[in-house]
């Protein structure tokens, strides 16, 4: 088993759909459906926590590889790794996707379907995190875009066509646009060395000019900083997660806006990057807009849902910000908010649809003083809120605080700025607390809600517990994330450095300690 763990914690939610579609359907059998999945997405995560058993912590290398031919004639491989960077986005993956199940209550129409996408959708995720191949990692980002698909547009609110078309539309167009960028350096390569591959490790040797590296960094950049989404091809994200299912939220905001961060560091930037560092103080000033205006349009959200997806614009501005910072510090404390970002902003989602399931409105307006009615549930809403504007003692303080410690070094103005988008979160965030849950209880309109059930309590409870323990003792994860972050920063560095030598010697490119040829060994090292 030890041999083909990632393959089997990638495929069996898969196979799991496929066995739960053959169930009988019916709305009576609802209840059989979300056991069976609820089954499949728990043994996925103990096989993922198998995985994380047999990791070495101390390595920065790609570890439990997985490589065979696949399509030999056109170079394609089955390569699949995991190292510090990747690991605990998979285990965030497969630690959600229970609860996501858990409260699928919310659906009563196709549940198994539902379930399905859900499951397939954990596939495609855990793939892309996974690939080591260039061709295997599209073909599990464009899977990704279909279970989403259905998941919004049929399972979703009124405007679940528009909101569908739009998340295609703008996914689409990026993904296409990184697939001719990427045959272009794989012929490129071709023509280079006469070998035709699309594995990561033999395009890291394609030598690129400047204005190459450019043009096809900018491709690459464009698709990940939809997915983000990075300021301004944001405008997709608030629709899709208005009319997104509760689960659809809460995995889209958990996992697949990460994707795009993770699509930065493990392919643009080691593949071309002089590129990458043309574009830094453009993507840094990107990001810290979008950190700033996400915040502003929270602020004057009436609608609770829509007011939790423009903070994720907000939060994963600071995530970009630490990864185009490039240093060891910040590159980990993004990783490490990728996390938090996943349980914080998914438990909001999931609180916002508790509400919604009982009173069919998110109208900010429409509540208010319900800590006396449902004490519980507003317990649960203030420790996410508190995590939310990132308070000491919460997962959100650790992540924001490397970040901007980390951003500083390099760009010390617009990290200036950043630190405003705390201010602000604290604002809009407890500025909804106390709107909702302080003040005067509307009998006649809220009397009659109730606390959260026992499922929901199940639910909410290991999210609960992430935020503490993240919060308070984050060395495991940062242990096991900074050999793999200061390699890859080095590979990216190694590279611009040797480009450069071969091309204009005048670029902005960063000193290694180490020298070329040392960088190079670990490099090659690194993928066996």
């Amino acid at each position: 088993m030890e041999q083909y763990v990632l393959t089997l914690t990638t495929i069996l939610p898969a196979l799991g759909a496929l066995g739960l579609a053959c169930v009988p359907s019916g709305d009576q059998k609802a209840s059989l459906h979300r056991m069976i999945a609820l089954g499949i997405s728990l043994l996925t995560f103990a096989i993922s926590l198998y995985m994380l058993s047999l990791f070495d912590v101390s390595s920065p290398n790609m570890q439990l590889q997985e490589h065979y031919k696949w399509i030999p004639e056109f170079g394609v491989q089955y390569h699949m790794g995991v190292d510090g960077i990747s690991l605990f986005l998979i285990l965030l993956t497969t630690f959600l996707m229970p609860l996501i199940v858990l409260a699928s209550h919310s659906v009563t129409r196709h549940v198994k379907g539902y379930l399905c996408s859900m499951l397939i959708l954990e596939t495609a995720m855990i793939g892309t995190l996974l690939a080591l191949d260039t061709f295997l990692f599209y073909v599990f980002w464009e899977l990704m875009l279909a279970p989403m698909y259905f998941i919004i547009g049929i399972w979703g609110g009124k405007r679940r066509i528009y909101a569908t078309l739009k998340f295609v539309l703008y996914t689409v167009f990026g993904s296409v646009l990184m697939l001719v960028a990427l045959l272009y350096v794989v012929w490129t390569h071709q023509a280079q060395t006469g070998d035709l591959s699309f594995a990561l490790s033999a395009l890291l040797n394609t030598n690129l000019s400047l204005q190459e590296e450019v043009w096809l960094f900018a491709a690459f950049a464009l698709a990940f900083g939809i997915k983000v989404p990075l300021f301004p091809f944001h405008t997709w994200l608030p629709d899709a997660h208005v009319e997104a299912p509760t689960g659809g939220s809460v995995v889209l905001a958990g996992v697949l806006l990460k994707m795009g961060i993770y699509g930065f560091i493990r392919f643009a930037y080691p593949l071309f990057p002089r590129g990458a560092m043309e574009f830094m103080p453009f993507l840094a000033t990107l990001a810290v807009i979008g950190i700033v205006y996400g915040a502003l349009v929270a602020w004057q959200q009436h609608d609770i849902k829509k007011l939790v997806a423009y903070s994720s614009v907000s939060h994963l501005g600071y995530c970009v910000l630490g990864l185009v910072a490039l240093n060891v510090m910040s590159t980990t404390g993004s990783i490490y908010q990728m996390l938090n970002h996943g349980i914080t902003t998914g438990a909001l989602f999931l609180l916002v649809g508790v509400l919604y399931d009982r009173k069919h409105t998110r109208e900010i307006a429409h509540y208010g003083g319900l800590a006396s009615q449902v004490p519980v549930f507003a317990f649960l809403f203030l420790v996410f809120t508190f995590s939310s504007i990132a308070l000491p003692l919460t997962n959100g303080f650790i992540g924001e605080f490397l970040i901007l410690a980390g951003s500083f070094q390099v760009f010390p103005v617009l990290t200036a700025f950043a630190v405003s988008g705390v201010i602000l979160g604290a604002i809009y965030m407890l500025g909804l607390y106390m709107k909702t849950m302080f003040g005067t209880l509307d009998v006649e309109r809220n009397g009659d809600l109730t606390d959260v059930t026992k499922t929901e309590i199940l639910t909410f409870a290991p999210l609960l517990v992430m935020v503490f323990v993240m919060g308070i003792y984050p060395q495991p994860f940062l242990s096991a994330m900074e050999p793999a972050v200061e390699q890859q920063i080095n590979t990216i560095k190694m590279r611009a450095a040797r480009l450069s030598e071969q091309d204009q010697p005048h670029l902005r490119v960063y000193a290694l300690n180490a020298s070329v040829q040392d960088d190079e060994q670990q490099e090659e090292n690194r993928f066996e």
